[in-house]
């Protein structure tokens, strides 16, 4: 089910048939530099199931998208509650391919996330829980107007994560 277009994207549901798109993608040495491994086939498998239940329970999730213009898979992006120091936030998350990245699609699809966080959810904020060295993630945050709010630990022990923040 579609849930967004946007000039150049499609942000719709993810579902079992895109196993092969997101193995590739979670599986990535490149893409998962910043988070603890790379998923395995199986693992993702998982996370696609996760991700449709949270469309089931909470009415969002990331979503896949593709460009419109030919419907090649460019990545992920959408909304999961996160817990960040105690509180239950509503975190903005996005991976992209690397041959899709530094195109602006990661903002562009960000942007319609985060307007789509207000306008049907009602939120009054969402962050991005960023790690310190992904700048290009920053970036992204950044020009989707999410500002820094504050650095916490969090996703293992001693991990420093940077919060980006911003009211809606």
């Amino acid at each position: 089910m579609t849930v967004l277009t946007t000039e150049r994207l499609r942000i719709e549901e993810m579902t079992e048939a895109d196993l092969d798109d997101f193995a590739a993608l979670l599986g990535d040495v490149f893409v998962m530099r910043y988070y603890p491994r790379p998923k395995t086939r199986a693992e993702t498998l998982e996370w696609i199931f996760l991700n449709r239940r949270r469309y089931c329970e909470q009415g969002h999730g990331l979503w896949k998208l593709s460009r419109l213009e030919d419907g090649a898979f460019v990545g992920d992006c959408g909304l999961t509650i996160q817990r960040v120091d105690g509180v239950d936030e509503l975190e903005l998350g996005y991976h992209v391919a690397p041959r899709c990245q530094r195109t602006g699609l990661a903002t562009e699809a960000a942007r319609a996330c985060r307007d789509w966080a207000s306008t049907e959810l009602g939120a009054a904020r969402v962050i991005a829980i960023i790690h310190p060295d992904n700048v290009a993630s920053q970036r992204v945050a950044t020009n989707a107007g999410l500002t820094l709010e504050k650095r916490t630990t969090g996703y293992g022990p001693g991990t420093e994560v940077m919060i980006y923040a911003t009211a809606l």
